[in-house]
């Protein structure tokens, strides 16, 4: 059975600092890099809809809200089907399959309400904003023909991004310190508990059970005898 001395461990941790310092800024250094110049940065670009119009070229009434709230989950399904996404491809003369097209968009309904957000990444911002502005237009055109419902409006069309929505930066480079130093840590504990060499009196006594009538000193001979004569 294995006890482990969390005292001890810590300050054995103690005494290996600067190893334990050394693998969290090489971690850091490490992530940045890799995401600084191996990791194409990425842009997102958001267009709005809104799924409810008035049913008969009128105002908008309650039977029109709730059609427009019960079917927001739907609308969502529709488009992402194959006519509405290759009819984007097509369009937009993308170089893109279609679970390509699918894998970029991200399609959600905004909570309590009948607003649905079309997020599109790309690692180019005018790709991004075209396929999401492109999207709202084949779901208006088409959501009524497919469904047999009310066309929804564009709420919000999507502008050109400017800044990158990934990677962050910052949590690459505290992910890699972290994890670097996890490892070190890890690794230090193994050789810890492997290291089953005896070193003082306490250990003779902790190992064996055996009270030691006596220690030899560390240092030279010469120097202990010199104290001694003293």
């Amino acid at each position: 059975e294995v006890e482990i001395d969390l005292i001890e461990l810590l300050l054995y941790y103690k005494s290996k600092w600067i190893i334990i310092v050394c693998a969290f800024l090489i971690g850091a250094i490490a992530a940045g890099i890799y995401t600084k110049c191996l990791i194409k940065p990425k842009y997102t670009a958001t267009s709005t809809m809104y799924m409810v119009s008035a049913s008969a070229n009128s105002v908008v009434d309650i039977s029109d809200l709730n059609i427009g709230s019960a079917l927001s989950s739907d609308y969502i399904q529709i488009m992402q089907t194959r006519p509405i996404i290759e009819g984007v491809i097509e369009k937009l003369n993308l170089d893109y399959s279609y679970s390509q097209v699918l894998s970029m968009m991200n399609l959600s309904v905004v909570a309590n309400t009948r607003i649905v957000k079309i997020r599109v990444t790309s690692t180019v911002p005018e790709e991004a904003m075209d396929i999401a502005n492109e999207l709202a237009e084949k779901t208006k055109d088409q959501i009524p023909e497919l469904m047999d419902a009310p066309e929804p409006n564009i709420v919000e069309r999507a502008v050109l991004p400017t800044t990158k929505s990934s990677p962050s930066l910052t949590k690459n480079v505290v992910i890699g310190a972290m994890l670097l130093t996890i490892l070190v840590m890890g690794i230090l504990t193994v050789l810890y508990l492997l290291d089953d060499t005896v070193k003082n009196g306490d250990d003779v006594e902790k190992y064996f059970g055996i009270i030691p009538l006596s220690v030899i000193p560390e240092g030279k001979i010469e120097d202990i005898q010199r104290g001694g004569s003293k």
